[in-house]
C-alpha cells in the first residue's frame, strides 16, 4: 500500500491536507476505507501489519479518487520525531571518499538530519546564501513502524513500517565545518522525501531495488541498494541500542558513489535532481536561490505567566 499526504484544487479548502492511498494512477482518501482512520501516517503504521492488511482488503475493486496529476503530494510525515542518516554505507561510495583522502569509518557512522529540513518530493530546494558546495545524495529511506529498543538484527525487519526515496541534500563546506556533520545536512528544504510511504509488506527485499539520480537529465548516481555495507537490519539494530525507536522515525540508509563533490559538480539554481528507486516512485526538485527575507525571528511571543 503506497500511503500519501496531498492537497488538491484551489478551493478555500485547498490548504488542507489529506491523508490518501495511491492506486495506479490515482489516490483515494484513507477516509473512504475507514471513517476512523488515523489522521497522520505514522499513527496508520502504528496500528501494524493488520491494520495494513486490513485496509488493503477494502481497497479491493474500490473505484473513484483523485487523478494524481491534479494533486500536490507532500512531505508524507513531515514531523517525525528523528530523522537519522547513516554516512558512507555504499562499498563504491567509501572507495571514492578514501581517494579523495578521507577516511573509511570502521563503524557505523551516525548523524541527524534535524527534522527541520524536511520538504516535499516535489518542493523546491534552496540554495543557501553560506554555501557554495550544495550536493545531491540518492537514498533509500526507511521509516518505523512499532515503537522498539534493543532490537536484534533478525527481529529487525519486524519493525519497518514502510519505504521511501529521499535526497540527502548536504552543504559540503558546513558538513565539514563540524564533526558530527548536522549543520551541512540540515539546512532548511534540505531533506524532499516522497512520494508516498510504502508499506513494508509491498517490498520483498530491500536490498534488491534499483537506485537512481539524475540531475538536469544527466545520469549521476546508479546503484542497488544491495551495495550497502552494513544493511538495514543491522543499522536498525545498532541505532535501538542506544534510542528508543518510535513510529514514525525516519532512516536514511546511505547514498553510492558520483555524489557532485567527487565528481566536481556542485548543485546550482535552476538544476533539476530526480532520485528514482524500483517500486517506490520518484522525488524531483528543483534548486532555488535562498528567499530573500528568510531571515526573521517571530514577534509571537505568548505571555509568560508570573512565578506562583
Amino acid at each position: 500500500m503506497k500511503l500519501a499526504r496531498y492537497t488538491h484544487g484551489n478551493t478555500p479548502h485547498a490548504s488542507i491536507t489529506t491523508l490518501g492511498v495511491v492506486v495506479d494512477e490515482r489516490v483515494l482518501p484513507l477516509s473512504a476505507l475507514d471513517p476512523a482512520a488515523p489522521d497522520t501516517i505514522r499513527n496508520v503504521l502504528a496500528k501494524g501489519p493488520t491494520y495494513i492488511k486490513w485496509l488493503a482488503q477494502r481497497l479491493e475493486g474500490m473505484a473513484g479518487g483523485v487523478p494524481l496529476a491534479e494533486v500536490r503530494l507532500e512531505a508524507p510525515i513531515p514531523d517525525p520525531q528523528k530523522y537519522l542518516a547513516i554516512g558512507m554505507n555504499y562499498h563504491d561510495h567509501a572507495e571514492e571518499a578514501a581517494r579523495a583522502g578521507i577516511a573509511i569509518p570502521k563503524n557505523q557512522l551516525w548523524f541527524n538530519k534535524q527534522v527541520s529540513c524536511i520538504t516535499g518530493p516535489y518542493d523546491p530546494i534552496y540554495k543557501p546564501s553560506v554555501s557554495d558546495k550544495m550536493d545531491y545524495e540518492a537514498e533509500l529511506g526507511v521509516v518505523i513502524g512499532r515503537r522498539c529498543r534493543h532490537v536484534s538484527i533478525e527481529e529487525a525487519a519486524s519493525v519497518v513500517g514502510g519505504y521511501f526515496v529521499a535526497n540527502d541534500v548536504t552543504a559540503r563546506d558546513w558538513q565539514f565545518k563540524s564533526q558530527t556533520y548536522t549543520l551541512g545536512k540540515s539546512f532548511d528544504s534540505h531533506g524532499p522525501i516522497g512520494p508516498w510511504i510504502t508499506t513494508a509488506d509491498e517490498i520483498a527485499d530491500p536490498h534488491a531495488l534499483q537506485m537512481n539520480l539524475w540531475v538536469n537529465g544527466e545520469p549521476r548516481q546508479s546503484a542497488s541498494t544491495g551495495g550497502m555495507i552494513y544493511t538495514i537490519w543491522e543499522q536498525i539494530h545498532e541505532l535501538s541500542q542506544v534510542m528508543t525507536l518510535e513510529p514514525g522515525d525516519l532512516i536514511a540508509t546511505g547514498t553510492c558513489a558520483n555524489v557532485g563533490i567527487a565528481l566536481g559538480k556542485f548543485l546550482q539554481p535552476g538544476d533539476v535532481v530526480r532520485v528514482e528507486i524500483a517500486h517506490l516512485g520518484h522525488i524531483e526538485n528543483t534548486v532555488a536561490e535562498e528567499p530573500a527575507g528568510t531571515a526573521f525571528i517571530d514577534s509571537n511571543i505568548a505571555s509568560t505567566p508570573r512565578g506562583r
